[in-house]
């Protein structure tokens, strides 16, 4: 039996996400659950800031209520992410486990081979790109972020199916409006989708078996797929409520 229990939870709001995120990492920690694989979406698109950045400076956020766009401050630091067509991954261990050992760099790169392997299923061939980056054919299609606490390791990612960088300035802000366009020139330059290496549309139900298989090679093997404790899920509904869908939480920076 493996040791890893693996948690497919779909399509959620952003608050969810993270509340769930931050629950399976406490179950972790206290030995209430084994170390866990989750797999992801968002419902509605969202956009998560880092733990460190300020929501002001990052988001529209007059733009992302009239498109219906959820904002969340998440527990790890990095950039502000747009999340819309794409996977997410999470993966919680304690430190002492094998991935999470020999300092920052190597358990990204360590993770994110399971990214590598799943994008492999797929038919990409990739390579990881310090600090925390998945590439194909030098654009990325994954981000990764991760944190310590309580003794685990934290680490999600996403992995893009798709990709609008239209869509995404629309709602994050950019330092100068007039440089709109040479930054979504950028982003088309550097960044890719999945969809759009393979030349067709591959959709989150393909993604999630794929990335299921990828993710236990490196593993060595999953437990069938299973739901979050109901403790869990409640501590998730009860993280999002008092933080993840409050406001001070939202703008505390």
């Amino acid at each position: 039996m493996s040791e890893f229990r693996y948690l497919e939870t779909g399509a959620n709001p952003a608050s969810f996400n993270m509340g769930l995120d931050e629950a399976v990492l406490e179950s972790v920690a206290s030995g209430a659950a084994a170390p866990t694989l989750r797999l992801y979406a968002w419902r509605p698109s969202a956009v998560s800031i880092g733990y460190f950045q300020g929501l002001h400076d990052e988001v529209d956020l007059g733009r992302c209520a009239e498109l219906g766009v959820d904002v969340v401050r998440r527990l790890t630091g990095g950039g502000a992410v747009f999340h819309a067509d794409e996977l997410t991954y999470s993966l919680v261990a304690p430190e002492s486990h094998a991935l999470a050992r020999g300092g920052l760099l190597a358990s990204y790169r360590s993770i994110c081979s399971g990214v590598i392997a799943g994008l492999a299923r797929l038919g990409v061939a990739a390579e990881f790109a310090p600090l925390n980056d998945v590439c194909s054919g030098g654009k990325k299609l994954s981000g990764n972020a991760q944190t310590r606490k309580l003794g685990c390791v934290l680490q999600h990612g996403t992995v893009l199916l798709g990709v609008d960088p239209e869509a995404m300035f629309s709602v994050l802000k950019v330092p100068d409006e007039k440089l709109k366009g040479k930054l979504i020139a950028d982003v088309k330059a550097r960044v890719s989708s999945v969809s759009a290496v393979l030349g067709r549309s591959v959709g989150y139900t393909e993604a999630v078996e794929a990335f299921k298989l990828g993710f236990e090679t490196i593993l060595g093997g999953l437990g069938e797929p299973a739901e979050p404790l109901e403790d869990e899920r409640a501590r998730a509904l009860a993280h999002a409520r008092e933080r993840f869908a409050n406001g001070d939480w939202t703008s505390k920076r």
